[in-house]
């Protein structure tokens, strides 16, 4: 504190002095050298050579196991290599020595010069104490972002051509959440996968949509290799640009949904959905029996005349084909159709008043009211119900048929109808999909079902984000 106080009464006193003077002294608070100036009217010394520019080069011994990689990505500027980043989570980055801008110019004295792949085959081969000579970029490294993203596609990094290290990169698979932590780049983003724990390079969402959304996929690599720099750069031919494109639904090319983590709770809804005659009523059935306290279900409302024995409210609420029609117009259906002349739907009431008895509200629909489902209004468990294998299908219909628990055979027609059914629903929907189960035994897709649906109220849940904020 004494030289601090000291240099900046050199300060005042040297304002009298010559302008350079000035400009000498305030160079030398700014580096920290606090050696005392001359008093005017004294021999004034050249204070140049004690100066400390902040952009001096410093030496720093990092700790490396062979074989291990440090998890850092160059570039070459000026023709010196230089930090372009530094993983999260890797042995650099635990360390804290380097920092991103950094311009390495000595590996245990071996001079540096602009061919990165010298400077990786160095480092490769090092173990023990590293001692590096660098240019410190002084840039204070940003704050990790906190984005958790739950993806709908599956990653392998050993077979992406694209990324610019496949070693560093982190393979997911669907559902896993992962929490980025670097998101600088626009085409690679750092992240954990906070299922098994790794960190690594994953695409970005942006990158990853031009990949699925383009017909011709000559990239620019970026000129970025794991410590290497190819120099060279490909000639990009977009074909379909998904942002000038004003039909295109982005959301049905959804491959990263943003989570938040929350509490255990009850979810609002329960959403059965498969092909025709894949056990969803069962299922459905099966639940509200068992437990009508925590389960309910609508019913349906429809434009037909009551029959003798129907009573209104039990398998139908019975309204005229005009009071229909209206609240269709002006959507308060979830999903309605026609049948035999006449008009059959579910009423986005109906649901609400089953949640308001704090009751789960179980709807097997079509997979196009997912669209409509999947807010924060209904807060779905969406749980695809898989068809199995045809011959399993066959097989569990004749025990169905043999046993007397229905009269309605299906052909075998009817059963390839289902395969193929589950198979379409599976490729388009399943960015919508919390669990599938594949039902090739009733009894145990129930119990896995069953399971699942109670396991909500013990544990946290990720959810979409525009749930909670």
């Amino acid at each position: 504190m004494l030289r601090l106080c000291d240099a900046f009464c050199n300060v005042r006193l040297i304002l009298c002095s010559a302008p350079e003077c000035l400009i000498e002294t305030h160079d030398n608070v700014a580096a920290k050298s606090y050696e005392m100036s001359p008093t005017p009217g004294s021999s004034r010394v050249s204070l140049s050579s004690s100066l400390v520019p902040p952009d001096s080069v410093r030496m720093i011994g990092i700790q490396k196991r062979a074989g291990e990689p440090l998890g850092v990505t160059f570039r070459v500027e000026g023709g010196a290599a230089v930090i372009r980043r530094i993983l999260h989570g890797s042995a650099i980055a635990r360390q804290g020595l380097l920092h991103v801008g950094d311009v390495i110019l000595e590996v245990d004295g071996h001079a540096m010069g602009g061919d990165p792949k010298e400077l990786q085959e160095l480092l490769k081969d090092c173990s023990g104490t590293v001692t590096l000579k660098v240019l410190p970029s002084y840039r204070e490294p940003p704050a990790p972002p906190q984005v958790f993203l739950k993806p709908h596609f599956k990653y392998n990094p050993a077979t992406d051509n694209l990324i610019p290290c496949r070693e560093v990169g982190l393979a997911f698979s669907r559902g896993d959440v992962l929490h980025v932590v670097n998101k600088e780049d626009p085409n690679w983003w750092q992240a954990t996968n906070l299922v098994v724990g790794d960190t690594g390079l994953i695409p970005s969402q942006f990158l990853e949509e031009k990949r699925k959304a383009f017909v011709r996929r000559d990239w620019d690599s970026s000129g970025m290799l794991c410590g290497t720099m190819t120099g060279k750069k490909k000639k990009k031919k977009m074909m379909y640009l998904t942002s000038k494109n004003a039909e295109f639904d982005r959301y049905e090319l959804q491959t990263y949904e943003e989570v938040a983590r929350m509490p255990p709770f009850q979810r609002k809804t329960l959403v059965l959905i498969g092909a025709q005659g894949v056990g969803r009523r069962s299922l459905k059935n099966r639940l509200i029996v068992i437990n009508p306290l925590k389960y309910g279900t609508t019913v349906p409302f429809t434009s037909r005349r009551p029959r003798e024995e129907e009573l209104d409210g039990q398998a139908y609420r019975f309204v005229t084909r005009a009071d229909m029609e209206r609240d269709i117009k002006d959507s308060r259906y979830l999903e309605h159709g026609e049948y035999d002349g006449n008009l059959y739907g579910t009423k986005m009431d109906s649901i609400h008043e089953v949640v308001d008895t704090r009751r789960t509200c179980i709807l097997d629909v079509n997979p196009q009211a997912l669209k409509v489902l999947k807010t924060a209004e209904f807060m779905p468990f969406v749980v695809f119900i898989a068809a199995p294998e045809l011959d399993t299908l066959r097989a569990m219909h004749k025990a169905v048929v043999d046993a007397g628990l229905t009269t309605k055979l299906l052909t075998e027609n009817d059963l390839k109808k289902t395969v193929d059914e589950s198979a379409r629903i599976r490729r388009a929907y399943s960015h919508y999909f919390d669990l599938t189960i594949v039902n090739d035994h009733l009894d145990k897709a129930f119990d896995q079902l069953q399971e699942e649906v109670e396991h909500l109220c013990l544990q946290p849940q990720w959810v979409p984000v525009s749930w909670v904020f």
